[in-house]
């Protein structure tokens, strides 16, 4: 693309970029398509994905970790409320190709640091409780369960 609209307006040049590939998907033949920004952000698209669901899964996994620690703390609602919402977008955005991605010990592992920074860590298992499928399954009662299950004795 002669100028730099990628740069200056990503909306006005996403717009424009969809338009042009509607044509040329018509079967029209257009010169002004941007394929090098074209193919990066379809590119983009799938490890943006992957990202919204590990991110999701690590609030998660924060929550879980909050409640069990503080289980009368008056927060508890609104981090059950925040937790629900998590795991839900969590299983709404997860794909089939993301299972070999996502690493839920690594995950665990990086929502466990919040913890340790705070000396909180040693009532909480040293290695996640819980597996990818446990975890869109969303219930977050079993959740918590697993959680104090496997932590160690205080």
């Amino acid at each position: 693309m002669p100028d730099d609209l990628y740069e200056r307006d990503i909306l006005e040049w996403s717009e424009r970029q969809a338009d042009l590939l509607r044509r040329v998907a018509n079967g029209e033949r257009v010169n002004e398509v941007d394929w090098p920004n074209v193919i990066e952000e379809i590119t983009d698209v799938g490890g943006s994905a992957l990202s919204s669901v590990w991110s999701l899964l690590r609030q998660a996994m924060i929550h879980l970790i909050k409640i069990h620690l503080s289980p009368s703390d008056l927060a508890r609602d609104h981090w059950t409320d925040e937790l629900e919402t998590f795991l839900d977008d969590a299983a709404e955005r997860f794909a089939p190709s993301m299972r070999q991605r996502i690493d839920t010990a690594n995950i665990y592992a990086k929502a466990m640091a919040r913890f340790k920074r705070r000396g909180t860590d040693a009532r909480l298992p040293p290695t996640s409780p819980w597996t990818l499928d446990v975890l869109l399954a969303g219930d977050h009662d079993m959740l918590l369960a697993a959680l104090a299950t496997n932590a160690p004795a205080p």
